[in-house]
């Protein structure tokens, strides 16, 4: 029986540590290069120079509200 706890125990251990430190995926840690979170509808605009909601910079800016009138509008990103 000591045996068998001898090698149990480390096994236990193992893995209950590896399960603690598998991290979970970070809420909001899709950043881009330039800070623009895409997970909250962020895209860079070289234009502006700085994060935009397309829809809502093409609705100030009077644009359509479409994927081509936004890079159009921003420029290559």
């Amino acid at each position: 029986m000591d045996r068998l706890l001898f090698f149990i125990l480390p096994v236990v251990a193992v893995c209950i540590l590896a399960s603690e430190s598998v991290a979970a995926p970070k809420v909001g840690g899709d950043a881009d290069a330039h800070g623009c979170l895409a997970s909250a509808g962020y895209s860079w605009c070289q234009k502006t120079k700085r994060c935009e909601r397309p829809w809502e910079l093409a609705r100030a800016r009077k644009f359509n509200n479409s994927a081509t009138a936004f890079r159009r509008f921003c420029g290559p990103k």
